[in-house]
């Protein structure tokens, strides 16, 4: 059975107080209660206690190691005083302010092991995923398992990573192993029992529209995966998600045209699971170009009209304004430097190729890299500043191509790229304003490691993130001037989040296999 402990200090909590939809909805101030903050992936806190002038004077409140893990990659989840955290095929409810144990719950008998990036929360249970794709629900309180549902089978070569997403009554799931070859799809999973409510294929069926943009050989394995959340308008009641690559990755001459619907930013009716509208922003992708970096919605002036909008910057080097209501192509950018293979984007948002870019057996030097512009890092918006911040990389690669015959669920991408040397590549923080696409300024990181730490946007006009020199570190939001850092030691792998508990404001930062919380340091 799970292993579930319980300290001591559970009595003390306000056993009746439950996460209604309401809430999630509301984003409280205090509370962090879905993996971007709230359902707009906005990723920035009203909360102002900690400000330009006061950040240097944060301090660490307490670190909590995660026993074997490697490398963690979750977004904790925050609500009246309990924190939740996950790594694969587990979660851990800590108490916030001290980082005391509560329980763990870990699932039994999981062999596979993934990457994990967060829980949902919804009523008086966490859920979270678990490698092999089942949905799992505990109770917030105890760990006491509830139910333990599969939605995927690994059989058929996927595995899970993503953070559900608690919309009403139901749970948003989604698949990874698009590298490999499967066929996405994104689910919606009754929040009461697990049973599966819609599911919408990322890939059409023989018979569907957008077929005929594949070839025979790949359909069936197109990939599309779905393995980052998206965001939700609660007006329209649509879902926005981003898609994965085609499969193989690095070679398209057995699936000639687009490839829909890899790539790609679909609109879903979050009741139906009927797709609304698409938008591709890598047709034909042979870089690994996932769409997987966040869709943030946002209310933006274009050319002097309020508009409704969903953007992303996305991992092929592009910076992309759409319609929220219609998918429309309303402007787009280049937000980095070196980027190779198009030299803009038409009318439509299609990218003009250049010729000879694509992989070969030989290699050829493409940018951006295969990591991308931008990655799955979060980013975040500051209504504030009305800058968007973007983890962005400036570097290219080696990509290499192969026509062996496509073999699905054995791990063949079709070659690939080569990720060292970079190619003199840098991370650098950049504010972009998303109505016109200039950057108003950018931090460029200097460290010897990678860095996959996304941003946090404060009210009190603090930027967080994690450089490559393993820090934590604090901007000024409106300038980019640094404030303050602290270094954790390890490699970043995920975006800090913010929340208060008794009037104190805090910032909580994972890292390999530890959790690190700051606060303002208050003298004895």
């Amino acid at each position: 059975m799970a292993v579930v402990w319980i300290a001591a200090a559970l009595i003390a909590l306000p056993i009746g107080a439950q996460v209604r939809y309401e809430d999630i909805l509301e984003a409280p101030n205090e509370n962090w209660l879905t993996f971007m903050g709230d359902y707009s992936a906005n990723r920035h806190s009203p909360l102002k206690q900690i400000n330009v002038s006061n950040a240097d004077n944060l301090v660490p409140k307490w670190v909590y190691h995660v026993p074997e893990a490697a490398s963690l990659s979750t977004y904790p989840i925050v609500y009246d005083g309990i924190m939740y955290i996950t790594n694969s095929n587990e979660v851990h409810a800590l108490d916030a302010v001290t980082g005391r144990t509560i329980w763990v719950y870990s699932r039994p008998d999981v062999e596979l092991r993934r990457k994990n990036r967060g829980a949902a929360i919804l009523g008086n249970r966490v859920y979270f995923v678990t490698a092999d794709c089942h949905l799992v629900a505990v109770h917030r309180l105890t760990g006491a398992a509830i139910f333990d549902e599969p939605y995927a089978d690994t059989k058929d070569g996927y595995f899970c990573t993503m953070a559900p997403v608690a919309i009403k009554d139901r749970l948003i799931v989604g698949v990874s192993g698009g590298d490999s070859g499967i066929r996405g799809f994104l689910a919606a999973l009754s929040a009461e029992t697990g049973e599966q409510l819609w599911k919408l294929w990322t890939i059409p069926g023989n018979d569907d529209f957008g077929a005929d943009t594949w070839g025979p050989k790949t359909l069936p394995w197109g990939g599309a995966a779905t393995w980052m959340p998206g965001s939700y308008d609660p007006e329209l009641d649509w879902l926005f998600w981003p898609t994965g690559n085609p499969w193989p990755g690095f070679y398209g001459g057995d699936r000639p045209g687009d490839n829909l619907y890899s790539d790609s930013l679909i609109a879903v009716d979050l009741a139906t699971g009927e797709m609304q509208w698409y938008f591709q922003f890598t047709p034909h992708d042979v870089w690994d170009w996932d769409a997987q970096e966040p869709p943030l919605l946002l209310d933006l002036e274009i050319d002097g009209q309020m508009r409704n909008v969903v953007v992303q910057a996305n991992r092929n080097g592009f910076y992309y304004v759409l319609d929220r209501e219609t998918g429309k192509f309303l402007r787009g950018n280049a937000f980095v430097d070196k980027l190779t293979w198009a030299s803009g984007l038409d009318e439509n948002g299609r990218p003009v190729l250049i010729e000879g870019m694509v992989p070969s057996p030989d290699g050829r030097v493409v940018c951006p890299t295969v990591w991308g512009a931008a990655n799955w890092m979060a980013d975040s918006y500051s209504p504030d500043t009305g800058f968007h911040y973007v983890m962005t990389m400036e570097a290219c690669d080696l990509f290499t191509s192969s026509a062996r015959e496509p073999e699905p669920k054995i791990g063949f991408a079709g070659t690939g790229a080569e990720r060292q040397p970079r190619l003199d590549g840098q991370f650098i923080i950049r504010a972009i304003d998303p109505a016109t696409g200039r950057r108003a300024w950018e931090y460029p990181l200097t460290g010897p490691t990678a860095s996959w730490a996304g941003t946090l946007s404060t009210a009190g006009g603090v930027l967080f993130s994690g450089d490559d020199d393993k820090h934590l570190i604090a901007l000024d939001a409106r300038t980019g001037k640094y404030l303050w850092h602290f270094n954790v030691g390890q490699t970043i792998d995920a975006s800090p989040i913010t929340w208060a508990r008794n009037g104190k404001q805090y910032v909580t930062i994972v890292a390999r296999a530890d959790v690190f919380t700051f606060g303002l340091f208050e003298p004895l």
